[in-house]
């Protein structure tokens, strides 16, 4: 576990955020305000009394603190009221309005206390209930598979989120390495419910399918299947999901194929720093998986000219030279926006650069799109990265 909360593993990681406070250590607020309101009275008549500092510090210390450090300060600010109201000599009546009010101050801070650490409690196990969930759903892939070293990371936009649409999947197979990064339309339980589907159909799939491309089909059949059951519409318009397959062909290490259906295109970077982003054939891109059937052939429109059917997509053979990292991506990373509603620029970013493996190239990634938006992201992000071992290593220290 890393000091920012950060559980690491070798192909990826889940997050786990704390929930941020004022001030470290959570003490140090507290006891500065106790001090502020004994140097203020201090340094006034003695017949003026100030007590918001003692009340602050009690406040503070519930929100900041543990129950146990708040009843310690609730006690310390007493102590002090105590003795400035002897040492200022006020009426009878009036230390009783001062001593009463600053006892109740300190009774709310230690029930404010107790109820924030159950809503905590609370808030931590829903953490973990997620984080199962998460670790279910989207197993962190293994870290080297022969001479391909792999990094997965889901980021949710939402601190409090663990889960939603984009999903990422890695599987050894009889044809090679199978790579699935993918986006269902959606969010919440629905589009969990759905990544599970496509999920499932692909790991399936890719153990049977000689051919990338039936590999999509199958998950674009289990898509339309399932929203026939759940009688969504007519199964075409309704939980549909885009994605893009990659293989590294178990008889040709040096080459990558892919099948788009209607997602953002990887990215290859070469062990020079040389960056291509590897769309379809011809830039025909297909229909995202459940929506196939709505074209005949090739009609109008995606990038340059064409969105196939169910049977385009395809780009491949790619070169895969050692030291090169291949780079899946949904369209939370490329569609981040900056303070100038500009895009993050994903090849810019990349280009001319050198990792030392997958992981680093993702967590470099994560910090230029955090750097680019001001960690205000509205989408979710699923990335993968495949690296090819370098044909000379470099040497160990």
């Amino acid at each position: 576990m890393r000091g920012d909360g950060e559980q690491e593993t070798d192909g990826g990681r889940a997050r786990v955020r704390a929930i941020p406070v004022i001030g470290r250590p959570p003490w140090l607020l507290p006891l500065l305000l106790v001090l502020l309101g004994l140097a203020v009275n201090l340094l006034t008549p003695a017949d003026v009394f100030l007590s918001a500092p003692f009340i602050a510090a009690c406040l503070v210390a519930a929100a900041l603190w543990t129950f146990g450090g708040t009843a310690v300060t609730a006690a310390a600010s007493m102590a002090a009221v105590v003795g400035l109201l002897v040492r200022a000599g006020l009426p009878p009546a009036e230390n009783t309005v001062r001593l009463v009010t600053n006892i109740t101050a300190g009774l709310l801070a230690l029930v404010v206390s107790r109820v924030l650490h159950h809503s905590d409690v609370s808030v931590a196990s829903a953490h973990e209930v997620a984080e199962a969930v998460q670790l279910a759903v989207l197993p962190v892939p293994p870290g080297r598979i022969g001479d391909l070293r792999i990094a997965a990371r889901y980021e949710a936009a939402q601190a409090h989120a663990r889960i939603g649409g984009d999903l990422y999947g890695v599987q050894r197979t009889p044809y090679g390495l199978r790579l699935l990064v993918g986006d269902v339309r959606g969010k919440g339980l629905d589009a969990v419910g759905a990544v599970t589907v496509v999920l499932g159909a692909f790991r399936e799939a890719a153990e049977t399918e000689p051919d990338l491309a039936a590999v999509a089909d199958r998950i674009e059949h289990a898509l339309v299947r399932e929203a026939g059951q759940r009688e969504i519409g007519t199964g075409r318009t309704e939980g549909f999901a885009t994605a893009v397959l990659a293989e590294v062909p178990a008889g040709d290490r040096g080459s990558l194929r892919i099948v788009n259906r209607g997602h953002p295109p990887p990215v290859l970077l070469t062990a020079e720093g040389d960056v291509r982003l590897l769309e379809p054939d011809g830039r025909a891109y297909a229909l995202p998986l459940g929506l196939g059937d709505l074209a005949d052939g090739t009609v109008d429109g995606g990038a340059d000219g064409t969105v196939d059917g169910g049977a385009g997509g395809r780009t491949g053979p790619v070169p895969f030279p050692p030291g090169s990292l291949l780079v899946l991506h949904t369209d939370g990373l490329t569609e981040a926006r900056n303070a100038t509603d500009a895009f993050y620029d994903l090849a810019e970013g990349l280009r001319g650069r050198r990792f030392p493996g997958p992981a680093a190239l993702l967590d470099h990634l994560l910090a230029e799109v955090g750097a680019h938006t001001g960690g205000q992201r509205n989408d979710d992000m699923a990335l993968l990265a495949v690296m090819r071992d370098p044909a000379d290593p470099p040497a160990a220290p």
